[in-house]
């Protein structure tokens, strides 16, 4: 008997651990259509971000500005704002469409940094028909005069103000730069979050030696990027009171697994989506479930946070004693001794 892939992520029951993460795959209803038809057990739609609600909200107040000192009269040949939808309905439309096809979970995404419109949007995501809302707090602090603790004051105001507008679960989408990663998930679970997502890709600038010019080139990730999220979702299994979604490098039905053992509830991808089609989903179900079977595991809850820190008995091996002995221990794969060019003692 195959054993059971069910699985709860912000109180969402879903068939097994696979999830589709933001991206721009969501744009199109027949390439969700795909990913749940290959077995992806809910959708995380493309971001909506706080510059586009920015950029259009600006852009409208421009139009209802433009020539409204001219006359006297003026100041009423246009409707009332109450008759503008002032955002990017485009979104919300898609959104509707989406749930109305699909007959698993769509969450909704939104990415910034400010309080600004997420609040008015958040609301609007969950009227729109979204399961569970995805809130991806991308925010560089190079402002040298800002401290951390104000960084993460920004964060969990964020957080607690989203929170309040919205009843559909909330997952909170973070990076793994704070300098205490597991307290400011435990206080962004205190905050409101339902769930966190580790991590947040800070995709990092070029530059072009011809133009000079800083280059935004994305690259997709690798599984070498997977030991990020393993490392902390092992460390916060048991250890906060919330769902926990690992995402960036999950390319292969071994790297889900491993990340369920450490305690994901969910595993997210994209980048081996873009790689591989919607169809590579059924891949990575199919290796999950052979895996679990293989080792005579019963369920995906069984094997769910078995190696996660609290349940192992080296619990330094996701700590420092960890970093110590790989470094000790290292030898290089290459004999340099045969490479040209190098020098022999």
């Amino acid at each position: 008997m195959s054993a059971d892939l069910r699985t709860r992520y912000l109180g969402l029951e879903l068939a097994n651990p696979v999830v589709s993460s933001a991206s721009t795959l969501s744009s199109r209803i027949d390439n969700l259509v795909r990913l749940q038809d290959a077995g992806a057990s809910a959708v995380v739609f493309q971001s909506l971000f706080e510059e586009q609600i920015e950029h259009e909200e600006m852009a409208l107040h421009r139009v209802l500005e433009y020539g409204t000192e001219s006359f006297a009269e003026a100041t009423t040949y246009l409707p009332e704002m109450e008759e503008y939808n002032t955002g990017p309905d485009e979104y919300l439309r898609h959104l509707e469409a989406s749930k109305r096809e699909l007959a698993i979970p769509v969450i909704g995404s939104l990415n910034g940094a400010s309080e600004g419109g997420w609040v008015r949007y958040a609301k609007l995501i969950e009227d729109a028909g979204a399961d569970a809302l995805e809130l991806n707090v991308y925010y560089i602090a190079a402002d040298p005069d800002e401290t951390g603790e104000q960084v993460e004051q920004r964060y969990l105001d964020l957080v607690a103000e989203v929170r309040s507008s919205v009843k559909i679960p909330l997952a909170v989408k973070i990076g793994p730069f704070f300098s205490s990663v597991a307290n400011m998930a435990r206080r962004l679970v205190e905050a409101g979050a339902d769930g966190l997502v580790l991590f947040n890709r800070f995709l990092q600038p070029d530059i072009d030696l011809e133009t000079l010019a800083v280059d935004p080139t994305l690259h997709l990730s690798t599984s070498e990027e997977l030991r990020l999220p393993l490392r902390w979702i092992g460390i916060l299994r048991g250890r906060v009171d919330a769902s926990l979604a690992a995402t960036s490098g999950v390319h292969t039905a071994e790297d889900a697994v491993k990340l369920i053992l450490a305690g994901a509830d969910v595993t997210m991808m994209a980048s081996a989506l873009f790689i591989h089609g919607p169809e590579h989903v059924s891949t990575i179900v199919r290796g999950i479930a052979t895996w679990l079977d293989e080792h005579e595991y019963e369920s995906l809850e069984q094997a769910k946070g078995s190696v996660a820190q609290v349940n192992v008995a080296d619990p330094a091996a996701f700590a420092r004693s960890n970093y110590m002995q790989m470094l000790v221990n290292f030898t290089s794969p290459y004999d340099w001794r045969e490479i040209p060019g190098s020098v022999q003692a």
